[in-house]
């Protein structure tokens, strides 16, 4: 039953962040890699390759990481072994992805 409830929620939080305004959309080129992460780094690529604000929570919803990046080296030592959401802003746009921390 504890898994039933799991799947609930996270499907419950990936489609509340899932869900964008009219005026934005995912970020051209975004990928985000290697996912699973297993070296407490992952690189995030985008077309545009500006700042972008980087915004992680747990699968309860709870912010566990908020950051600005210049580059594409996000630094995710400080994480524990576990499922995430990552939400990337760029130029007014957003990309969300679940994120694997091993």
């Amino acid at each position: 039953m504890k898994h039933l409830y799991l799947l609930i929620l996270l499907f419950t939080i990936g489609a509340a962040f899932g869900q964008q305004a009219p005026n934005q959309a995912d970020i051209e080129g975004f990928k985000i890699y290697p996912n699973p992460v297993t070296s407490g780094t992952v690189y995030i690529v985008t077309t545009a390759n500006k700042p972008k604000r980087i915004r992680i929570f747990d699968v309860l919803g709870t912010p566990v990481l908020e950051t600005t990046i210049m580059g594409r080296e996000l630094n995710l030592s400080g994480l524990k072994a576990g499922v995430y959401l990552i939400q990337v802003y760029e130029n007014n746009k957003v990309a969300t992805r679940k994120l694997v921390v091993k």
